[in-house]
């Protein structure tokens, strides 16, 4: 095969950005909130990640996909093609994780409904705004993913069996945090176009993120647990701490010359390439296709 032909004919997995079918395994044994020493407010943030990810991934992926005949470039088109596969499989593994919160009483639907809401409102203006403001939310979820990799607190009071399916999510929200925004850039979307959007998810989407988080703790009975709710708010918004860290880098994604890999994070996702796929990685033994994790 010529090298033209092989480069037309590239896979995800050969531009690193291999879809991992992974099949997680959850226990009714597992404490009920299950992060930050089982804060509730802080565990609560995750269900409702959890919950907004299935349709929030199904909207970055459309509004990719209105744009791919569009391109040209092989390794592009292949990125793409990865970048599809993970984010179906982010879906359907949070699809799964959602059905174990519904049987432990979690009402995960109210976040969906939420953000679905949110998410049709988006999707009436136009393909280019759309695809501008899934690079808003993937430059969101990269710098997260990469709090999730990073936080030394979420890791040592956590469940460490629910986190391996946050560190595979993270890994791959790295992998592929450019592809969506090399697709804006090619179809000649601007700096203008992204501040519109992400003014229309704040609005669209963090307001509804908020409030059903809120609506969860009123349900779960923890909205008056001061004491409690403060540790869970220093955990996640005090200095240097989760989503406080997140916040800070949201500003860059208005700048005139932003691109997601200023955000220099190739060494981590080897570092964690190695420790959830390697020989004896935590994820060997829920790995389906192995060949693809390099």
């Amino acid at each position: 095969m010529t090298d033209t032909l092989a480069r037309r004919n590239l896979t995800g997995a050969q531009v690193g950005i291999p879809p991992r079918h992974i099949d997680f395994r959850f226990s009714q044994a597992q404490q009920r909130y299950f992060f930050f020493d089982q804060n509730p407010l802080a565990s609560l943030v995750f269900v409702v990640f959890s919950g907004i990810f299935p349709p929030g991934e199904r909207f970055f992926m459309e509004s990719v996909r209105n744009f791919r005949d569009r391109i040209t470039d092989p390794v592009l088109k292949a990125q793409v093609s990865g970048f599809m596969g993970q984010e179906a499989l982010h879906g359907r593994e949070h699809d799964r994780l959602n059905d174990f919160f519904r049987e432990r009483g979690f009402d995960v639907d109210l976040p969906a409904r939420y953000v679905r809401f949110g998410l049709r409102q988006l999707a009436r203006f136009s393909p280019r705004l759309q695809l501008a403001c899934t690079t808003q939310m993937e430059h969101f979820t990269a710098h997260l993913a990469e709090q999730w990799l990073t936080d030394k607190a979420l890791a040592a009071s956590s469940d460490p069996e629910m986190l391996k399916l946050w560190y595979w999510h993270a890994l791959e929200e790295l992998e592929h945090k450019s592809v969506a925004y090399d697709v804006f850039d090619l179809i000649g979307g601007t700096q203008r176009e992204r501040k519109q959007a992400g003014w229309l998810v704040g609005f669209f989407i963090g307001l509804p993120v908020v409030a059903s988080w809120v609506h969860l703790l009123v349900k779960e009975g923890q909205l008056f647990r001061f004491k409690e709710n403060r540790r869970g708010l220093k955990a996640l918004f005090g200095r240097g701490a989760l989503i406080s860290e997140v916040l800070r880098h949201m500003p860059t994604f208005w700048r005139r010359k932003f691109h997601p890999s200023q955000q220099e994070t190739q060494a981590l996702e080897a570092s964690w390439r190695e420790r959830l796929f390697g020989q004896n990685g935590d994820l060997v033994d829920v790995h389906r296709n192995p060949k693809a994790a390099a």
